[in-house]
């Protein structure tokens, strides 16, 4: 299929194509680096990325998790009671923890309210934090709303370890509404915010580094670990998480409570040294998170890998990435924007050249396929390629391209239909457009063709009795009949010179047997005529020496359509129609009919038209003649049919 039309020069060609892909880079130029209203599809790609390889990233072994599940919550029920708990509870697990030496400890619950009710039990819990070496506590930034009834900044810079990290200070003066852990004594904070961040479609993805709290870059929870821990923290405020289909090690609150405090108390002095060297291997150096999986606590996230993900495995996982440096980096904008450049450049030269569209299609499916390859590879490597957006901007310049090229072609072929309706027999002009030519494909040509003129002898006797209206509609029925036999014989009707009539075969379609078929046509036009005669004279009509002469001509002529943008007419021109013009002025006084040598010699050379027009016709010599414009005279040949 071509995309051809009347204005398909160079220039109109990028103009069609060149300008739109231009404005279609523009726009997502725009898109990827400012507006970004596809970043959620992006992600959802992403994500399908994340799970195929969600199973080749292993958990870090020396984060484990003590969970508060639904079993705990019913197995701790004889020791603590319904939740929420004493938090003494949490003070005895943490002081049987620090024997065994973990690296950190961190609390993914929060200990804001104190209990009235049991004050000793908060103060066992105080005392056990301020003795142990490592742990961290959660603090929630609130809404902004309350930030004038808010907690001051500038002392929580320690306890959120700013003169560590090195993040910015804001304003002394500064107050934030955040949820601290009031329940533990200030000089035992070290604090981290816990506020997750979930994109639009409600998935959780990234994970803040940095909060601006009214100025303060605040570190989240995971950031205070990592930077507590001696690790470096990666450049900007947010993580792209990379997730792992394993879950870290989990340990029941319930079984581990059970197993630390009551089952360790009943051991004499010898043997708890034996039972603690024994559990110390998986505890010992580990970076311990407690948190709660319980259905009741309602700390379940939507993440790449599914729903109800606890925030407690959630936790552990940022700290997994931050502390191993295994977060996706985002590629620069700069290599989708380049790469969706590429794509519709190329496209637009295509489309420009008049390449097929259907291999223009395909090329973009299998380079889609390869990008999209080449982002999951990218992916595992821990590169996040985001190319859903420049593959949704090249098909759909592809789409409107192809949409608007199939409708310039029908508009075309319409227009196809229209013109050469002129000129040709409807099958045949079907033929032409069912092969996808246009008004430009088929101008220019150079072919072989045969030129018929036939001309009208003695139309003057026959006018002057009329009136001039039915002069035209004698015209009009001569012409209708005679047009009848140029298209029933295959030929091309070029045009009406007055009285005369110019017709050609060989074009716009190839035929071989031109010069056979001029000579048929030739022959019947001229029984049409006698039949003519005799009906005019059946009407009453004074027919006098009314008569045709018609000259037929082969050779190479230039055909194609010639004249101005709003009248166009397809045509022959060269000297093969010019002689054919000066024969069919030679038949008077001579023959009806009469062709040249080179016609002869053409229907000769295909034996004529197997069981047509031409069987039993023969040629008889006429004689030379010269003609003006050649030096050498045409030889002329009579075509006789043969009498049975």
């Amino acid at each position: 299929m071509r995309f051809l039309f009347f204005h398909s020069g160079k220039y109109a060609s990028w103009r069609w194509h060149g300008l739109p892909a231009l404005l279609f880079i523009v726009a997502l130029a725009i898109e990827l680096f400012s507006l970004q209203l596809l970043a959620t599809s992006e992600s959802r790609l992403a994500d399908v990325y994340q799970r195929r390889h969600a199973a080749e990233q292993r958990p870090d072994p020396d984060i484990v998790v003590v969970d508060i599940d639904d079993g705990s919550m019913s197995g701790m029920q004889e020791i603590a009671g319904l939740w929420s708990w004493p938090r003494e509870i949490h003070a005895d697990l943490l002081e049987a923890l620090n024997e065994l030496r973990p690296r950190a400890v961190v609390f993914d619950m929060t200990f804001s309210v104190r209990d009235v009710r049991r004050p000793a039990s908060d103060a066992r819990l105080d005392e056990a934090v301020k003795a142990s070496p490592a742990v961290y506590l959660p603090a929630v930034r609130l809404a902004a709303a309350g930030d004038g009834a808010g907690a001051q900044l500038a002392p929580l810079a320690q306890p959120f370890g700013l003169d560590r990290i090195g993040r910015r200070s804001g304003p002394t003066h500064a107050r934030a509404a955040i949820e601290l852990p009031h329940v533990i004594t200030r000089d035992a904070w070290r604090l981290g915010l816990i506020n997750s961040v979930k994109d639009g479609d409600g998935v959780l993805r990234r994970y803040p580094l940095f909060v601006d709290v009214q100025g303060w870059a605040l570190p989240s929870l995971p950031a205070r670990v990592a930077a507590g821990l001696g690790g470096t923290l990666p450049a900007g405020d947010e993580l792209l998480l990379r997730w792992s289909s394993s879950l870290h090690r989990h340990y029941s609150y319930d079984a581990l409570y059970k197993t630390l405090i009551e089952e360790r108390l009943r051991l004499g002095e010898v043997e708890r040294r034996a039972f603690d060297l024994q559990l110390q291997p998986l505890f010992r150096d580990k970076i311990i998170v407690i948190g709660s999986s319980a259905a009741s606590s309602f700390d379940h996230h939507l993440t790449p890998l599914g729903s109800n993900i606890p925030g407690v495995d959630i936790l552990a996982t940022v700290i997994d990435n931050l502390k191993n440096r295994q977060e996706l980096r985002a590629a620069p904008a700069m290599l989708p924007f380049a790469f969706g450049v590429l794509m519709i450049a190329v496209l637009a030269w295509s489309f420009a050249h008049r390449l097929n569209p259907m291999a223009a299609g395909l090329a973009l499916a299998l380079t889609s396929l390869l990008g999209l390859a080449l982002a999951d590879a990218a992916l595992a490597r821990g590169y996040l390629l985001p190319l859903a957006t420049p593959l949704a901007f090249a098909w759909t310049w592809y789409l409107l391209a192809a949409i608007g090229g199939y409708l310039r072609e029908r508009r075309s072929r319409e227009q196809a239909v229209s013109l050469f309706g002129r000129f040709l027999n409807p099958n045949v002009v079907r033929r032409i457009v069912e092969q996808g030519e246009t008004v430009e494909s088929l101008s220019g040509r150079t072919s072989q063709v045969s030129v018929l003129f036939s001309d009208i002898r003695g139309f003057t006797t026959l006018s002057e009795t009329r009136a001039p209206h039915e002069v035209v509609a004698l015209l009009n029925r001569y012409f209708e009949r005679q047009v009848d036999v140029v298209f029933r014989h295959g030929g091309t009707l070029d045009k009406f010179i007055g009285d005369c009539i110019m017709a050609f075969w060989g074009a716009p379609v190839d035929d071989p047997q031109h010069a056979a078929r001029a000579v048929a046509a030739a022959l019947e036009m001229q029984d049409v005529l006698l039949a003519f005669k005799q009906e005019l004279a059946a009407e009453g009509a004074e027919v006098g020496d009314f008569d045709v002469g018609i000259g037929v001509h082969s050779g190479p002529a230039v055909v194609g359509f010639i004249g101005a943008q709003k009248k166009l007419d397809y045509t022959a021109i060269g000297d093969t129609v010019n002689l054919a013009s000066r024969v069919e002025g030679l038949t008077k006084g001579v023959a009806r009919v009469l062709v040249t040598r080179e016609t002869m010699q053409a229907c000769a050379a295909v034996g004529g038209i197997p069981g047509g027009a031409l069987d039993g016709v023969h040629f008889v010599p006429r004689g030379a003649f010269a003609v003006k414009g050649r030096a050498a005279e045409v030889e002329l040949y009579e075509p006789v049919r043969k009498l049975p």
